[in-house]
């Protein structure tokens, strides 16, 4: 039987719910930020540093809301998902502000984190309206992940075909692929074998992505969670065989976990967070993909497709049917580390970014998203000086070593002004550089004496939040 006063409390839960979501949308609108990486960009130093340089903004001219005085006020506010875990900023920003600065451990998992903006709008409308609150939410979850949405448009065997002829132009996998010369897959599946085989194919997946390389997928496979060892996560790439597979064979059986793995881990992350993202960075390591070869710069442009595919919903019915009404406006590929270059070759790394852009942005119909390309550093690791080499004036930079902690200055080798100088050798699966080495070295955070009104050092981080934020912000 249903009581008036169970009616009366829904009806009462309705409006208190719908009025929230009208007062958001009027008077506190929020902007939802996501943010990835691919292979070690740095995903949890660049929300850090955001966040505390949008918190105090001394260092952020080119945030125009910042310079001019726009925004007032910022403050984190609890986030308004209460299942997705927080991220922990306060204690990131301690690892690299602190006496004796490290670098953050990594996030495996999606998490959230809510910043609060009292904006005062400019002009005649400022005069009217006065103050208002934006809220930014920051979404943050593993690159992997959104690789993954490319294998809702494949079949289990175009994508096993496409995996096995990537693995050729890797370093290692030779575990995985000599365990493939043994396995029939047409024989009746064998779950320990199975299970072998995707132990062998896990680390293959942890070499190339050590060794430089970016489209490392399934996401999943790399940061299983507490799915680890179950079937969904359990199936590999196989050659297709040239006869009928029978029921309960190998084959059959990889097919059916491959669409399982779509149909329960990666739909439910782009229905559940995904979808409703309204701004997007992707922060990539160029500098280390170059310095690990042509073939990795290669792998880096075409996870780069992949991933602008993502947000070109009419390709896939499953997912135009869930984006109805909803794009992502802005789309931000960064590449990071440009404290391992001096300044003169920022814009050369810049062009680099784009030139890996063109292919995919020249396909997509974006249906109105704005996307750009920057070089970053969202915190600032190293100083710039000249150094004089057999009678050469080399740009350098000079930073604490992340494997010793002395101090050392590098001359990574200069970047070409021409991109295709670089993107030609890799389209054409080059094994190394003819003329040129491009070295890298890891930098530890530098010890840090933040004046009042200023959050941590960065290149070009306020340029970041005006295209990503600034809009918002008016």
């Amino acid at each position: 039987m249903v009581r008036i006063g169970d009616i009366a409390d829904g009806i009462g839960r309705g409006v208190e719910t719908f009025s929230a979501s009208v007062s958001e949308t009027f008077f506190e609108p929020v902007v939802r930020l996501g943010v990835t990486g691919l292979s070690r960009a740095g995903k949890t130093v660049f929300i850090t540093s955001l966040v505390a340089n949008l918190m105090e903004r001394g260092r952020m001219p080119q945030l125009r809301a910042a310079a001019s005085g726009g925004i007032t006020a910022a403050y984190l506010r609890p986030q308004p998902d209460d299942t997705i875990p927080r991220f922990d900023y306060e204690t990131h920003l301690s690892a690299l502000t602190g006496t004796a600065p490290h670098w953050p451990e990594s996030t495996r998992a999606v998490s959230e984190l809510r910043l609060s903006l009292k904006v005062r709008p400019s002009g005649l409308i400022g005069a009217v309206r006065g103050p208002r609150t934006v809220h930014v939410d920051i979404v943050d979850y593993p690159g992997e992940w959104l690789l993954d949405l490319a294998l809702l448009d494949k079949t289990y065997s175009g994508w096993s075909a496409d995996i096995l002829s990537r693995m050729g132009q890797r370093p290692g996998g030779d575990g995985f692929r000599v365990m493939l010369t043994e396995t029939d897959p047409t024989a009746e599946l064998d779950e320990p074998h199975a299970q072998a085989l995707t132990g062998a194919y896990t680390e293959a997946l942890k070499e190339a992505r050590l060794a430089g390389f970016s489209d490392c997928s399934p996401g999943r496979f790399l940061l299983p969670g507490d799915l680890a060892g179950s079937p969904v996560l359990t199936f590999v790439p196989l050659p297709e065989p040239d006869r009928p597979t029978p029921r309960g064979s190998l084959w059959r059986e990889m097919e059916r976990r491959f669409e399982a793995y779509k149909r329960e881990v990666v739909k439910p992350f782009f229905r559940d967070h995904f979808s409703r993202i309204d701004r997007q960075v992707v922060l990539v390591d160029a500098l280390g993909a170059i310095h690990a070869g042509p073939r990795a710069v290669e792998d880096l442009r075409l996870a780069m497709t992949e991933i602008l595919g993502a947000f070109r919903p009419g390709r896939n019915p499953w997912l135009s049917a869930l984006l109805t009404g909803r794009k992502v406006e802005k789309i931000l590929f960064a590449a990071t580390k440009a404290d391992h270059l001096h300044h003169t070759q920022h814009a050369r790394l810049t062009a680099i970014m784009q030139e890996l852009m063109r292919d995919a942005r020249r396909r997509a119909d974006f249906a109105g998203a704005d996307t750009a390309a920057m070089s970053i550093a969202a915190l600032r690791a190293t100083v710039e000086e000249m150094r004089t080499h057999e009678g050469e004036e080399l740009a350098c930079v000079r930073g604490k070593l992340l494997e010793t902690g002395r101090q050392a200055a590098l001359y990574p080798g200069e970047l070409p002004e021409d991109p295709a100088v670089l993107l030609e050798p890799a389209r054409e699966g080059a094994a190394a550089w003819l003329e040129a080495d491009y070295n890298i070295m890891h930098f530890a955070p530098a010890e840090l004496t933040l004046r009042p009104g200023e959050g941590p050092p960065h290149i070009r981080l306020d340029k970041a939040a005006e295209f990503l934020l600034g809009d918002r912000l008016r």
